[in-house]
This record gives C-alpha cells, structure tokens and sequence, in this order.
C-alpha cells in the first residue's frame, strides 16, 4: 500500500521539487512556471468550518493518502477516486475517507501525468521516459504503458527522441487507438522561415494517433502546419492575425525556451469526429478536426468542416488572435472534458488573478451543425470559485453522476461542490495532484479489480 511506501515518496517529492519547474502560465513573455513543480503543503482553510465549538463543522477524519472533511455526508457520491499522484509511487484508487482500496505499485516508474483505469481493470498511464535526455519540459511524458492489475506493462510505446516527445495526456478512443499530444522541435531556420521572431528552435505542439495493436501512428496534425504571422511580408504565413481566427499567431507568446504553446490536455468527441486541445500559454482551447486525413489535416481545406487541419472553433481568450474587445475568460487552463450532450468543463487555474474557476459551457450549436461559429463565445451554464480555491499549476474538474461537481486543486487536494455551489467533501494530502477521476462503484474497471 501506498503507506508502505512513504520514504520513497518523499524521494519522488524531493526529485520534482529539485528538477522540475511548475506547469501554470501566464502573460508575460518568459515562459510560466511548469506543470512538474516545487510541492506546496497542503494548507488550504475550510471557509464551510472546522472543529467548531458549537459541533455544527464538518466531520474531520484522517485515511491512508490525507484528511477528509465531510460537510454534508447525504450529498456525496458515494463512489471511488483515481487519484494521480505526480509524487507518489503508486496510481491508487481511494474511497471518499481517502482510504486506499486498490493501488498500482509504478517501482522506478515516474508517472508522466495521466493515468485511467480501463473497463478491463487495466491502467493505461503516461510515463516519464528517461531513454531520452531531449525536450525535457515541466509535464513531459514519452512513454505510454497499459498495465495489468498486478502493474505488469501488456503494452509499451516509446515517442521519445531530440525531435519529439510525448506530453501530460493520453485519450483513448472508441475504436481502441490512442490519441496522445507531442512536442516536435521546428529547427530555427524553419522557424525563421514561417514567420517566428523568436530566434532559437521552437518546440510546437503536435497531435499524433497510435494503434496499440501495431504501434504505428496511423494519424498525426502539427501545428506548424497552421501558422500566421503579420511582422514579416518576406516571411512564409504572413497575413492578418485578427482576419484569419483559424490560424495560430507563432508570435502570441515569447519566452527562452521555445515551448511556446505548451498544450497540456486532450479529449475527444466521438460523435462529432472533433479533438478538444487545452493550450495553457494561449489561455484558451482549439478544436480540430478529426475527420481529415493525416495529408487533409496539414492543409487549409477538407474534411468535414472544410478546412483541413485548421482551427475549426477557439475559445477562451480572443486576444490571441487580435480581439481584444470581447471577454477574456481563461487565464491558463487545463482539463478539458465533454460531458452530455454540447456541455464542456475546464479548470481555468487564474494565473496572476489568484483565483481559479471551473466553468461549465455549453458550446455553440453552430459547430454541431458543421458551419463554423465565427466570433460565437462558448455559455457559461455554470462556474464554481472560491477564495480558497486557487492552483497556478495542474488540476482539474469532472462533472459527477449526481450533479455534483469533484475539482482536483493541483497542491492542495480535492473539493466536491453540489450545483448551488455548496462544499460537501474535502480531501488534502501532502500530493501534487495532476488530475482526479470518479468511478462508481460498480464501474466495469472496478468490478473487474475484484473490489
């Protein structure tokens, strides 16, 4: 179990604390602290009460990975927590008194961020690979592994070299490939030669499908691919960044690294063939098009929105291409995640404001319908902040079966909040959280882990 295992956690936390930078971003032209970074000790007040005089706080109990406050016990899902731990040494599954109730020991493994539970009771995770010594940003991954109930790797890829790496998240689709987002280093020339001002290798982000029952990348969309630039007519891409909404301006952001974009989610909408990316150094998500092919999807025109691999909708910060009238939502996001029908969910970690959000948003019907929503800003059905609620770096939030809301707050834990924006549950522990998932109960994955 986890507790067995607490001297080498404090190992793990003393090697991100040392080696890596944190994973927020904000506006400023050097690059924002990364997502792999220094772990705050959790001391984040309960503005609901605590051991109060008058008995009336919450029930306060101590479990295997923290503390649990219990404000409202009858509004709890009752179900289970996969918790990704980026110091521990395991990927566990917890109850909601944050008792362990199956863990998979990761031995010398370094957890790359994500990490699911499958129907199958197997753990498909990103893992931290060290073959490579290349493209080493805050959050950075390389290698995906599927592992048994006993952590044994039924299945290893390695996308790992001086020219790419895979990075913070995986997404497993229906058909049973993988959809994972990578790094690939553009040389300066090349840069130079596309518009960038920023004289040095850049390092762009790429978007790359595996079949795991080949290994083969059966389709890719690099971002390159969709430039614009309007300092440099003797450049190629040069044009209006506020009259071409669908292209990406390669001079938005600046910073020393190269690592400009620094995308750091993904999801999938099976239904409408469309990939959701949080770019957390824009501050907003991209949508593509999944239903281009590899070549389509390096174009401007085809597929089924008629632009290749264009951006077929943006959201969240029309500054960066050149709007600076209509609100600004996100400041620095991660976890975007579809739920029901047209409902989408994202953290937006607050960067200099102090203060994160969760917004819920249902997305324009115009992009159902396959026509692009020119200028159409995502509702706002729903937001949830708190002035305890507030992680510059990682986190994360999920919609739950009964309406509520489970929020992972990166260095602190994890909250749970009913619609009327009511704390029901609490969990701290002395983590650095990348992200948390429900499971019921009897959820295929669990039942097949014979809990």
């Amino acid at each position: 179990m986890l507790t067995k295992s607490i001297t080498k956690s404090l190992f793990t936390v003393l090697a991100i604390i040392l080696l890596f930078p944190s994973c927020s971003g904000d506006d400023s032209t050097t690059e924002p602290p990364d997502s792999q970074g220094e772990i705050e000790q959790p001391g984040n007040p309960d503005e609901n009460g605590d051991d109060s005089e008058d008995g009336n706080g919450p029930e306060i109990s101590e479990g295997d990975t923290g503390t649990v406050n219990i404000i409202d016990s009858e509004q709890i899902s009752d179900s289970y927590v996969l918790v990704n731990d980026l110091s521990a040494p395991a990927v566990y599954l917890m109850d909601k008194s944050a008792n362990i109730v199956y863990e998979w020991d990761l031995g010398e493994k370094a957890i790359g961020n994500d990490a699911v539970l499958q129907d199958d009771g197997t753990l498909l995770a990103m893992f931290r690979y060290d073959g490579s010594t290349d493209i080493l940003f805050g959050g950075y991954g390389g290698q995906i592994q599927i592992l048994d109930k006993e952590g044994t790797a039924l299945w290893d890829f390695v996308y790992a070299t001086s020219e790419h790496r895979m990075h913070h998240d995986i997404e497993r689709m229906p058909n049973g490939n993988i959809l994972a987002i990578a790094w690939e280093r553009i040389p300066q020339e090349t840069a130079t030669e596309n518009g960038s001002t920023h004289n040095m290798d850049l390092y762009l982000e790429s978007v790359i499908e595996i079949d795991p029952t080949t290994d083969e990348i059966v389709w890719e969309w690099h971002s390159i691919d969709h430039i614009i630039q309007d300092v440099d007519d003797t450049k190629s891409n040069f044009g209006s960044v506020s009259d071409n909404p669908q292209l990406i301006d390669i001079n938005f952001n600046s910073n020393d690294t190269g690592n400009l974009m620094h995308i750091n989610g993904i999801d999938y909408d099976p239904d409408n063939n469309l990939i959701y990316l949080s770019v957390n150094f824009y501050s907003e998500v991209w949508v593509i098009d999944h239903s281009a092919t590899t070549a389509i999807a390096a174009s401007h025109s085809g597929g089924n929105y008629g632009r290749g691999g264009d951006l077929v909708y943006r959201f969240g910060n029309p500054s960066t291409y050149g709007d600076l009238d209509s609100e600004r939502l996100f400041r620095n996001n991660h976890h975007p995640n579809l739920f029901e029908s047209g409902k989408f969910m994202i953290f937006s970690n607050g960067g200099e404001l102090g203060q994160s959000t969760v917004y819920e948003m249902k997305l324009p019907e115009a992009l159902y319908q396959q026509s692009i929503p020119k200028n159409i800003a995502p509702q706002v059905t729903w937001s949830f902040s708190n002035p305890e609620l507030f992680a510059d770096r990682v986190s994360g939030a999920v919609r739950l079966p009964n309406g509520n809301t489970m929020i992972t707050e990166g260095d602190y834990g994890i909250w749970e909040v009913t619609m009327d924006g009511e704390v029901v549950w609490k969990f701290s522990g002395q983590g650095f959280f990348w992200r948390s998932y429900h499971y019921a109960k009897d959820d295929p994955g669990v039942l097949e882990l014979g809990l």
